[in-house]
């Protein structure tokens, strides 16, 4: 029985190590055009079989146009990444910030895999901002603090410049948004410029800061650096360093905090790799009365315990002003952002619509794909009478139109200790997705006032909710189509656009450099001349 696991075993093994092959030599070859164009059909027919509102900012004849000048286009062969250049401008063209492209990643095996977790690229320790067209060093997770503040001029021998050419080409906002692309840019740099990448192990940066041109090669590097004793090792007897004994008393103390730290890192949103925390509260002046709340994303952690703990310590500082930071917020979960608004408000409200969809069976849909694990599918398989019967009960036809029905969609009702003073949001370009969504309903029962830049997330709705990962079979780029058109009770007129400030204050260059925030110096000095 033992050798025929084992036999089991290397037989699986084999056929792995065959596949990350094949898979490898697959998108780093050329491909035929008729390969190609059948690829430019594929993704086409996804689009329009599961997205559920293709045409809301191109016509249908205009979208079927851009296929088919893209099909006839491919007149050689090409490489998955080649072919990606050419497919993902296409696809922008729909205007949907959630739909995306994705270029083939090199694949590799369990070992080589294992192997890759110990290390990291310390070129992605680097933090960007992309701002009046440089791209500058605002922070820096390593040793190297010198090269903060200075501006990337080129990777390589690309100018940044060209680089950042190409990449809006790729990127989509919801509808005509423009401020989008900016501060995406700047924030998701790193993962933006490897996407097309087949495989990079090193890059050459060149430098400037102020009058200094310089460069510094960055490497894939072990991600524990091996500590050097300044004292040689056979100095040291064996038995000269001994860890203290904890008494039981001690012992149970540390595992308490412990306990409690790991608690608190679950409700904050504790992101290891940043060492930071998604959520944060924190109280501004002596009096306490301004409450500030940076939220980085809607994802993560234990957010009804995060808002719960909050809004009490709010309500015990009697905090007159609360300041809720959405800037560089790229969206989350539904259910968080209606979370939070149930203690903004003191109505009764619904939070959310119904959402148009494709299918009476969207979850299903999602799961069920060509990138969806062999093993999960007959999991899903197995379960797939709950999952239909669900969506069947969610699911509901109106003049036509299917329509999703979210928990989100009922009437709900604020929270008791909701809070009634004065609240103001800072939005920025990448106030993406569930941060406009929440924004549109403050700004619309006027309840809060918005300071800094028009969100790159579409007022009026967004597709989203949940998606389907499609793999095109010969290239093997990945379609992420989002299934439910959300859509908020509230409308503007034109179409197309976030939401916009109340007052539009925009950093510059010189503010970043100096490490000043005059969008949320701007709130505090407000406060301070209300009184």
């Amino acid at each position: 029985m033992k050798k025929h696991f084992l036999l089991i075993a290397l037989v699986l093994l084999i056929v792995s190590c065959s596949s990350v092959k094949k898979h490898n030599e697959q998108i780093s070859s050329l491909h035929s055009v008729a390969s190609l164009q059948s690829d430019v059909d594929k993704a086409y027919n996804q689009l329009k079989k599961h997205h559920p509102n293709l045409d809301l900012y191109i016509s249908a004849e205009e979208l079927e146009f851009k296929f088919d000048s893209l099909k006839q286009s491919i007149k050689q062969p090409l490489t998955s990444y080649e072919f990606y250049h050419k497919l993902a401008p296409v696809v922008k063209n729909v205007r949907q910030g959630h739909l995306k492209v994705f270029a083939p990643k090199k694949r590799y095996t369990k070992k080589e895999y294992r192997e890759r977790l110990k290390k990291k690229f310390n070129f992605t320790e680097l933090d960007l901002d992309y701002i009046e067209d440089k791209l500058l060093v605002t922070n820096i997770r390593s040793k190297d603090s010198f090269l903060i503040g200075s501006e990337i001029i080129k990777i390589e021998d690309e100018a940044v410049p060209e680089i950042v050419t190409g990449f809006k080409k790729q990127i989509a906002s919801d509808g005509y948004n423009t401020t989008l692309y900016d501060r995406v840019i700047g924030k998701r740099f790193a993962s933006y410029y490897f996407s097309d990448k087949y495989s990079v192990d090193s890059l050459e940066v060149t430098f400037k800061k102020e009058d200094s041109i310089f460069n510094k090669t960055f490497k894939i590097v072990d991600k524990e650096e091996k500590k050097q004793d300044s004292i040689p090792k056979d100095s040291i007897k064996k038995d000269t360093i001994v860890a203290p004994k904890l008494s039981k008393a001690e012992r149970k103390a540390k595992r308490l905090k412990e306990k409690e730290l790991r608690e608190h890192h679950r409700v904050y949103g504790y992101v290891k790799s940043r060492k930071e925390y998604t959520r944060n509260i924190e109280f501004i002046g002596k009096d306490s009365t301004v409450a500030y709340m940076k939220i980085r994303g809607f994802i993560g952690g234990k957010y009804k315990d995060f808002y719960e703990e909050v809004f009490h310590k709010i309500e015990e500082a009697k905090s007159e002003n609360l300041i809720i930071d959405l800037r560089d917020n790229g969206g989350g979960g539904l259910a968080e952002i209606a979370e939070l608004y149930s203690y903004l408000t003191d109505e009764p409200h619904q939070f959310i619509k119904k959402s148009e969809v494709n299918s009476r069976v969207p979850f299903l849909k999602a799961f069920m794909s060509n990138t969806t694990p062999t093993g999960l599918k007959i999991f899903l398989g197995a379960i797939s009478p709950v999952v239909i019967a669900h969506n069947y009960l969610k699911t509901s036809k109106v003049d036509g139109k299917l329509y999703y029905k979210h928990k989100q969609s009922k009437i709900a009702e604020p929270k008791e200790n909701n809070f009634k003073g004065n609240v103001y949001v800072l939005i920025n370009g990448h106030s993406f997705s569930a941060s406009s969504v929440l924004s549109n309903q403050l700004q619309a029962n006027k309840r809060a006032v918005f300071v800094g830049e028009e969100t790159g997330g579409a007022y009026n709705s967004t597709v989203a909710g949940v998606f389907k990962e499609y793999e095109l079979p010969e290239s093997k780029l990945q379609l992420q189509i989002g299934l439910m058109q959300l859509e908020t009770p509230h409308k503007q007129e034109p179409e197309g656009y976030g939401v916009k400030p109340d007052y539009e204050i925009l950093p510059t260059l010189t503010d970043k450099l100096e490490n000043k925030d005059p969008e949320l110096n701007w709130i505090l000095e407000t406060i301070v001349n209300q009184k």
